[in-house]
């Protein structure tokens, strides 16, 4: 008896080990993983165990992030493990098309915290067990042409925030979307104080929002002052465009003077 009231404690309960499959995934495409359930000194009476997709997001206004849930996959409902099982669990749960990337090139985005997390429910423990795992999200194609035609022109990867809420205009699926931030390029430098680029992809068409904070003149010498000036421009990518050339043209569009004031 001692024993079953100390895995409702969790001491010698169920454990579960979630593992994921896929070194890297990419939006649109399912993850492949797998959850090992090992069994305590007790049978247990199992409520359910899922895997679900988390980001941690700004919440805007405020210094404060919150872990958002953005897709999940239930394993097992009502059961009992019995003490000592052991049970794997194969998993292949879909990434929205919208699903925040975490890495380019093998390399993580700085400020990027999207996972998995497996969350095996009790029936009668105080708290559940639970397993997370960060995943590794390689953008599409299309968004690396993006990416890549920055990077030739000059502009140099800052940090990644993901933002709950949504973009004015555009077609959005996920409650919350991703900006990869920029340090402007020498040529821009001197206009620019920041470049951030969203990527709203769906199985149709990829979408490409860049907002552009441009430094404000307050002088008629030209001079620029601390205060920012936002500039939003949105693009639905097609195969056969020179993006190099496209973003090129765009910023040379915004970074015109329009007046003493701007």
């Amino acid at each position: 008896m001692f024993q079953k009231v100390l895995a409702t404690f969790g001491s010698g309960g169920a454990k579960i080990d979630a593992r994921l499959l896929d070194r890297a995934a990419a939006p649109g495409r399912p993850l492949h993983g797998e959850v090992l359930l090992a069994g305590g000194e007790v049978d247990q009476e199992i409520k359910g165990l899922a895997v679900t997709l988390l980001a941690r997001v700004q919440v805007p206004g405020t210094d404060k992030t919150e872990d958002l849930p953005f897709g999940s996959q239930h394993l097992v409902g009502r059961e009992v493990i019995r003490a000592g099982q052991q049970v794997r669990l194969p998993f292949e749960l879909p990434l929205p098309w919208e699903t925040p990337v975490t890495s380019v090139y093998g390399k993580p985005l700085t400020g990027m915290a999207v996972g998995v997390r497996a969350e095996l429910d009790l029936a009668t423990a105080v708290s559940d067990p639970f397993d997370a795992d960060a995943v590794a999200i390689e953008p599409l194609p299309a968004q690396k042409r993006v990416l890549d035609a920055l990077s030739r022109i000059g502009f140099v990867f800052r940090e990644a925030i993901l933002e709950q809420g949504r973009i004015n205009g555009a077609q959005q699926q996920l409650p919350f979307f991703q900006e990869v931030r920029f340090t402007p390029s020498p040529r821009f430098a001197s206009v620019f104080s920041q470049l951030a680029v969203t990527f709203l992809a769906s199985s149709e068409r990829t979408d490409v929002v860049l907002e552009v904070t441009k430094r404000v003149r307050v002088s008629k010498t030209g001079g620029f002052g601390g205060r920012g000036q936002d500039f939003l421009g949105m693009f639905t990518m097609k195969p056969d465009v020179n993006w190099e050339k496209q973003l090129e043209d765009w910023l040379d569009q915004v970074a015109r003077p329009r007046g003493i004031f701007d």
